[in-house]
């Protein structure tokens, strides 16, 4: 039984057997389970909110998250599963909403740091010598700059200059919505460097194989060598790290909005409802309810994500596989 094992696990391809052990990896497995299951709840609350569907599903579920109500600091009910808030407004469609804008600047900034980090990277490897060290130094005095601070100052500083010609030639809506833009923008710009530290690092170990050497010889072309040999060689890691990135701007664009530099009322983001319901903490009363489903989101979302980075960077390395 074991040789046959063995026989079908050499006819598998390099991605076929990571994928077996990352289904082996139980926490991992569960985890991925898990994230698709609250990426699912997430993005089933438009659907459900629409009026040919609203009749049909409990009356907590098709909640507006913008409607405003004077049920004000409402507990869990029938009707608001996770209560309202201090203008009366859904929780539960609240945190839904939230989490979509979260995971959508996660997502968009994990895509903006992947462009920028393995182009970088990438080119940084394959020329090597003096456009190496050039290269390599301008990653190292960048990381001396605090991340977090640096998109403080560069939205600050971008919406300082631009508010105004905004707010001139596009609507309200608009305007609100340029947040976004800058958090996608200024989240993806910092969080690049260890991409390109990375994928530096496997360009250079594989510039100098033979199949690279080979490639040469036939005539191709230096874009055919980094696009077509290299860097599908380093898919791997990419995607590792790739997911590894998204849960650390989630929490960064959480801590934004939490300090009131991000997502603006009456837009939400977990961060932005954390805020809210720490802001009514207070020796007299404390509603739970505001505070405690965002925080749990979020949590359950950073711990699925990272559980599910660290699984298939496990799945990716081959070395574990022999022991």
């Amino acid at each position: 039984m074991s040789e046959v094992r063995q026989v079908e696990h050499v006819h598998l391809s390099p991605n076929q057997r990571a994928w077996r052990r990352f289904k082996s990896n139980r926490i991992a497995a569960v985890s991925g389970a898990l994230l698709i299951a609250l990426v699912l709840i997430v993005m089933a609350g438009p659907i459900l909110s629409r009026p040919t569907i609203r009749n049909y599903v409990p009356a907590a579920l098709a909640q507006s998250p913008l409607a405003l109500s004077d049920l004000q600091f409402g507990a869990p009910s029938g009707e608001h599963w996770l209560g309202t808030d201090v203008h009366g407004r859904d929780l539960l469609s609240r945190v839904l909403y939230g989490a979509r804008i979260s995971l959508l600047v996660g997502i968009v900034g994990a895509g903006v740091s992947l462009v920028i980090g393995v182009l970088w990277g990438a080119l940084a490897g394959y020329l090597a010598g003096r456009w190496d060290s050039i290269m390599m130094r301008i990653v190292d005095i960048l990381y001396t700059v605090p991340s977090i601070i640096f998109v403080i100052l560069l939205i600050s500083a971008w919406e300082a200059v631009l508010k105004d010609q905004m707010a001139r030639a596009f609507s309200a809506e608009m305007v609100a919505r340029a947040r976004l833009i800058f958090l996608f923008v200024g989240l993806g710009a910092v969080s690049w460097l260890t991409m390109a530290r990375i994928v530096r690092g496997e360009v250079l170990s594989l510039r100098t194989r033979n199949f690279i050497d080979a490639s040469r010889a036939l005539g191709a072309s230096h874009a055919r060598i980094l696009f077509r040999h290299i860097l599908p060689n380093v898919s791997g890691v990419i995607i590792v790290y790739l997911t590894l990135t998204v849960p650390s701007i989630v929490l960064h664009e959480s801590f934004l909005s939490y300090l009131g530099l991000g997502i603006q009322p009456p837009q939400a983001s977990l961060g932005s409802l954390i805020a809210e319901g720490a802001a009514q903490i207070n020796p007299i009363r404390v509603y739970w309810w505001m505070i405690i489903p965002p925080c749990g989101f979020l949590a359950a979302t950073l711990l699925a994500l990272n559980f599910v980075g660290d699984g298939l960077r496990d799945a990716f390395d081959a070395r574990l596989e022999s022991r």
